[in-house]
C-alpha cells in the first residue's frame, strides 16, 4: 500500500521547468531516497509534497487523501530542512514544544511528548539551552525532534546531512535508520550523495533534470543501471564508461585497445547496425590483475596515479589515451607504482553497454 503517490508533477519557475512530469510512489513505512545532482529538482519535489510549492500540473496523494491543493497545516507531514531552521531565541525545549502549542495540545501532553522525543533522540541534557550553544549534531537532532513530535506519518528530509562533518554524517545516517525502525514512519529523503542513498534507502528514485529516470533498490541501481547517467551516479568510484563502437558484424564491442564479445548485452546488440557508437561500462571493483581475474578479456595498462584509501587503493590506469580506474585491496595494490605496467583482466558477465546517443542500457 502506498503512503505517497505523486502523479505527473510539473512545477515551473518562469522559464525554468524544475519538475517535468514526476511520477513517484512511496510505500507505507518505506525509507525512500530521491537521488540526484544539484539542480535536479529534489528540493522542489519535497516542497511540493509539503505544500510549500503549488504544482502547475499533477497530483499529490498521501494516506488516500488528495493533498494537491491542501494547506500546509492540514497535510500531516513533517519536514527537516538542510539548514535545520531552528528558532534561535527559543530553548531546545520550546523549539520542540512549538508545533504542539500551535496545535493547541494540553500542556501536560506537550511536556510528556517533549520528554519522549528528547529521550528518543538523546538530547534531554540540552532542553534548557539555545540552538547557538549546541553542536551541529545536537542541532540536527533538535530539528529531527521538532519534525517528528507531531507524530506525522510522512517525514520529508531535504539534504539534512549537508552541513555536518564526515563523522557526524555517518553517525546521523545510523540515527535515521534507527528512528525509521523504531517509529515505523514513512520517510522521503532527498540527497545528492549516492553513499547516503545506497546505505540508507530501501528504494531509490534517481532524479535528473526534473524527471525520475529509474527507481529500484540500491542493488538494482548498482548492478543494472538503466542508463549511463545512473551508471555514473551510483557507485564509488564511478563506473568506467569507455568509448566503443559495435564491430564484427554486430557481435562484438570494439574499445580503442580491445575487442569484447559474449557479454550479457550480446544478443540485444543484434538490432543495431555496425559502427553504432556505444559506452562500454565496467566498475573499478570488477577489474583486477590477471593473476586474480577470472577467464576473460585481458590487456596491459600503465599506472598513472594511485589513491590510497586505507583498506583499498584506487589505481588510475591508462591505455593509450584511455583513462580508467581499478580498485584493489591495499595489500595487493602496494606492489604497483606510478609508471608500472599492469596486466588487467575482467569477467565479461560484469560489463555493461549503453547507447552513446541516448545513454540507454542495452541488455
Amino acid at each position: 500500500m502506498s503512503d505517497l503517490l505523486v502523479s505527473g508533477a510539473v512545477k515551473r519557475f518562469g522559464d525554468v521547468e524544475a519538475l517535468r512530469g514526476v511520477d513517484l510512489e512511496v510505500g507505507a513505512g518505506e525509507f525512500f531516497c530521491v537521488l540526484g545532482p544539484s539542480g535536479a529538482g529534489k528540493t522542489t519535489l519535497l516542497r511540493a509534497v509539503a505544500g510549500l510549492e503549488r504544482l502547475d500540473a499533477g497530483t499529490i496523494r498521501s494516506g488516500g487523501r488528495d493533498l494537491t491543493h491542501a494547506p500546509v497545516q492540514g497535510r500531516g507531514i513533517g519536514m527537516i530542512f538542510q539548514t535545520f531552521a531552528l528558532y534561535p531565541h527559543l530553548t531546545v525545549h520550546d523549539n520542540l514544544a512549538y508545533p504542539l502549542r500551535e496545535a493547541r495540545l494540553d500542556p501536560a501532553q506537550i511536556e510528556r511528548r517533549v520528554g519522549e522525543v528528547a529521550e528518543l533522540l538523546r538530547i534531554g541534557h540540552t532542553l534548557r539551552r539555545r540552538p547557538a550553544t549546541l553542536s551541529g549534531g545536537e542541532q540536527q537532532r533538535v530539528a529531527i525532534g521538532r519534525a517528528i513530535i507531531r507524530r506525522s506519518k510522512l517525514l520529508l528530509l531535504d539534504e539534512p546531512l549537508t552541513n555536518l562533518d564526515a563523522k557526524l554524517r555517518h553517525d546521523t545516517r545510523v540515527e535515521f535508520k534507527r528512528l525509521h525502525r523504531e517509529l515505523r514512519m514513512t520517510m522521503l529523503y532527498a540527497t545528492p550523495d549516492q553513499l547516503e542513498a545506497l546505505t540508507m534507502a530501501e528504494r531509490i528514485g534517481v532524479l535528473r533534470e526534473g524527471r525520475i529516470v529509474q527507481v529500484g533498490t540500491p542493488r538494482d541501481l548498482y548492478q543494472a543501471p538503466g542508463d549511463s547517467f545512473v551508471a555514473a551516479l551510483v557507485g564509488a568510484p564511478r563506473m568506467n564508461l569507455l568509448p566503443a563502437v559495435l564491430a564484427n558484424g554486430g557481435r562484438a564491442v570494439a574499445l580503442p585497445f580491445l575487442e569484447v564479445d559474449g557479454g550479457p548485452w550480446a544478443t540485444a546488440l543484434g538490432r543495431f547496425p555496425a559502427g553504432t557508437e556505444l559506452w562500454f561500462g565496467i566498475r573499478p571493483h570488477d577489474l583486477a590483475p590477471t593473476v586474480d581475474a577470472q577467464a576473460g578479456p585481458r590487456f596491459r595498462a600503465t599506472v598513472h596515479l594511485t589513491e590510497p584509501l586505507g583498506d583499498v587503493t584506487v589505481l588510475d590506469l591508462t591505455v593509450g589515451g584511455t583513462v580508467f580506474k581499478m580498485v584493489l585491496p591495499e595489500e595487493r595494490a602496494v606492489r604497483y607504482r606510478v609508471g608500472d605496467e599492469v596486466p588487467v583482466g575482467f569477467a565479461v558477465a560484469n560489463t555493461h553497454v549503453f547507447s552513446r546517443q541516448t545513454g540507454t542500457a542495452i541488455r
